[in-house]
């Protein structure tokens, strides 16, 4: 079993985790089409495709957010 990498903190903020797991989550996907595991690569897509939702969908709510309050 792997330990847990501690080079590096994740993020503590929702939005930024979730570009993080979006990020990180592609690149699997990539390795795991190159190997052969289609299935894997799948799921790893649709992970990082959900993380990239809520990153845009919180953007765009703080984006809003904003403008209403300099209205």
């Amino acid at each position: 079993m792997m330990n847990k990498p501690t080079d590096h903190a994740l993020p503590d903020d929702p939005v930024m985790f979730a570009a993080y797991v979006a990020s990180i989550s592609g690149e699997l996907a990539r390795i795991s089409r190159e190997n052969g595991l289609s299935t894997l690569a799948y799921i790893l897509e649709m992970a990082r495709l959900e993380a990239r939702n809520i990153t845009l969908t919180e953007q765009d709510a703080s984006a809003e957010q904003q403008t209403a309050q300099t209205n």
